[in-house]
């Protein structure tokens, strides 16, 4: 197949101007000529459209996508799926507005008269959301896609205030799997995302209406934060001395807000393939040995105990996004600096 540039954009719904800029900027020039000079498109070049056109859709910018068409050939197979993954999450999205409309619907069929908040709140809601989030990201914030999710969370949230209720305490062993729970939960709905994390957390902080949707209030979110910490520090008891524990109880979860943002720096400072001994990433670094040291001290036995006990329990781990690769990079990074 050979197609004129007036009949590839007719089939397939692009317009001249767009591929003529395609053209000029080097993303997809025609491959070959006509007897008669006219440029012509081939079966290869209209696959290779076929993948500007997906990962734009996917959230790349033209550059971007110019960068990776330019690598290691991604296959259609590979395009599909994640485009299939794309339009998952969106239909999830839709379904509920999908949902909500029909039985708006069908209660004014009755003649009886409805109050709009119902589904007004839930499209308040999703624009809440884009007020925190950039279209591309909120494809990927599985909590905003997965509407299977909210009713675990309404339960979790029931169950926590039930605790609050009925006096029990942070490091009660009940407390103790409700933390676990919670940290488990927001790993999954953040994608492990730890940027992702702290919008959440500062949309429940600036929205009112989050908290009153979610039930997630100022003194259930203070109960939440204190029984990680607590839950924690019961699984360091395990591997630390008495006189080690008193430090760590007294400094640990101080600065828990501050450690998101760094491992997310962190994050993607590893993925885009920056060096450890990069200045930015050495300054990363030492700030995460600064927020280490203020509740494990300067010890090396106990660093060396405290490793262990993120080594074996996945539960310290939970929800911060923090894996061997991350731990390995970082190292590698302080021991830069000390050659």
């Amino acid at each position: 197949m050979r197609l004129k540039i007036g009949e590839l954009a007719q089939r397939t719904g692009l317009t001249v101007r767009s591929l003529h800029h395609y053209d000029h900027i080097g993303l997809l020039k025609p491959s070959v000529r006509s007897d008669a000079g006219y440029r012509l498109y081939t079966q290869e070049d209209i696959e290779r459209l076929y993948r500007i056109i997906a990962l734009r859709q996917l959230g790349l910018s033209l550059a971007d996508i110019g960068t990776a068409l330019s690598g290691p050939e991604t296959s259609i197979k590979i395009l599909i799926s994640k485009q299939i993954g794309v339009l998952e999450k969106t239909m999830a999205r839709d379904r509920i507005l999908y949902h909500q409309l029909c039985e708006l619907r069908d209660e004014l069929a009755t003649g009886q008269p409805i109050d709009p908040s119902r589904w007004m709140d839930t499209l308040e809601l999703f624009t809440m959301y884009e007020h925190y989030f950039s279209p591309e990201e909120l494809k990927e914030l599985p909590l905003y896609n997965n509407p299977s999710v909210q009713p675990e969370w309404n339960s979790l949230v029931q169950q926590v205030q039930a605790a609050i209720d009925r006096g029990a305490k942070p490091g009660d062993a009940d407390v103790d799997w409700l933390a676990f729970q919670w940290m488990q939960m927001i790993s999954r709905d953040t994608g492990g995302n730890p940027d992702f994390l702290m919008r959440l957390h500062t949309m429940n902080k600036q929205e009112p209406e989050i908290r009153q949707r979610t039930g997630i209030t100022e003194e259930l979110e203070h109960f939440v934060e204190r029984a990680i910490v607590q839950a924690r520090l019961t699984i360091f008891e395990r591997y630390l001395s008495p006189d080690e524990m008193v430090r760590m109880r007294a400094n640990y979860g101080k600065h828990m807000y501050e450690w998101p943002p760094l491992i997310s720096a962190l994050l993607k400072s590893r993925n885009a393939g920056i060096s450890p001994d990069d200045p930015e990433v050495r300054k990363l670094a030492r700030r995460w040995m600064e927020l280490f040291t203020a509740y494990a001290g300067d010890a090396p036995t106990t660093h060396s105990r405290i490793r262990e006990a993120y080594a074996k329990e996945p539960h310290l781990r939970s929800g911060s996004a923090v894996d061997e690769k991350l731990f390995a990079y970082v190292r590698s990074s302080l021991e830069g600096m000390t050659r």
